[in-house]
């Protein structure tokens, strides 16, 4: 039992994209939710674009202006006071920017590996609570009707919003399920006991770590009765963070759900855990090894090296298919045996 990365990966590049600006220049294509849809896969790509800048004495950061619908550039002085030490973040005395705005762009594809991406951007940033971007699509389809769970970024946090597709044309906006800091939201494909489940990931400021946890809704919309189901493991692969990557999926011994994990060096890598399934907030059993973790390398070089990062996988008979980011600027393919994925688990005490 093997993993068996595509031989065409990474399957998309920043250079397949067109920018959405002719004055910018997309520097990542990752982290895509995936679903299918009538006779095709559909990625819902995270596009990560700045503006160009020959300037050496400052910074330009993208924002979307809510109050006027548009994409706007600020110009930061590079100054003594400004921390770039992390190529995602420019921290200022006052407030902290992303150095690119993220969007989200429809590819399809019949074969689940040769894709054709849209031409301009399928969903821009589009309110106050997504100046910063919108990024890490994840896809669940319930009925007809797909939701879209994602990260929106800003000034005020790290909200999770949700919108609706029934033929991934035409979107609706939900707003906000989740209120910041709080990411990596997965819904469940079907109600649990009557109730819909989803994990998400808090963030905690002063006491907690970044760890997973569980809520239900009645509604998709309105979530509570949050709990704890998973933390970090001092020592081992997922030391650092954890969070929900695909959706979870049933199998025989109970729900499935892959995440990633990150150690305190932040190396992303793959594994999963096994929720009970008429009670998913109980962890049944855990990967003490990463099935999956950055080896070639687009998964160890880009932008943000030493990542694979899944925000959606297929599940066809025992084969896995993971659509996976990679050093946060490419899109991986990757084929896991569902067995091979069981024998990393390990039974929780």
């Amino acid at each position: 039992m093997t993993i068996r990365r595509s031989d065409m990966n990474p399957i998309m590049a920043p250079n397949q994209v067109v920018a959405s600006n002719p004055d910018w220049e997309v520097i990542g294509v990752f982290n895509a939710g995936v679903a299918k849809y009538k006779d095709e896969v559909i990625l819902l790509l995270r596009v990560a674009e700045r503006p160009l800048n020959d300037d050496p004495t400052v910074y330009l950061t993208p924002l979307y202006d809510a109050a006027s619908d548009r994409m706007t550039v600020r110009s930061i002085p590079r100054t003594d006071d400004i921390d770039f030490s992390d190529v995602r973040v420019i921290k200022t005395p006052a407030q902290n920017y992303l150095t690119s705005i993220s969007h989200f762009r429809v590819a399809r594809s019949k074969d689940g590996i040769r894709f054709e991406i849209d031409d301009k951007p399928t969903i821009l940033p589009g309110s106050m609570y997504e100046s910063y971007g919108i990024e890490d699509p994840r896809m669940t389809q319930i009925g007809d009707i797909y939701y879209i769970t994602y990260s929106a970024i800003s000034e005020y946090g790290i909200c999770t919003a949700m919108m609706t597709t029934g033929d991934f044309v035409s979107f609706e906006r939900q707003g906000n399920v989740f209120h910041p800091d709080n990411k990596d939201v997965v819904i469940f494909p079907e109600p649990i006991g009557g109730k819909y489940y989803s994990l998400h990931r808090p963030s905690c400021s002063h006491y907690g770590q970044p760890v997973m946890w569980i809520a239900e809704s009645s509604d998709l919309l309105q979530w509570g009765n949050h709990r704890f189901i998973a933390g970090v493991r001092d020592g081992l692969w997922d030391e650092g963070r954890i969070g929900a990557s695909a959706v979870p999926f049933l199998i025989e011994e109970g729900w499935l759900e892959i995440y990633h994990g990150a150690d305190k060096n932040n190396r992303y890598c793959v594994g999963a855990m096994l929720l009970k399934k008429d009670e998913p907030w109980k962890v049944i059993a855990r990967s003490e090894l990463p099935f999956m973790q950055p080896e070639q390398r687009f998964e160890v070089d880009g932008f943000f090296g030493n990542v694979v990062f899944p925000c959606g996988a297929l599940v066809e008979g025992n084969i896995v298919k993971l659509y996976y980011g990679a050093s946060d600027t490419y899109v991986g393919y990757a084929e896991v045996p569902l067995d091979l994925i069981k024998a990393s688990l390990k039974k929780e005490d």
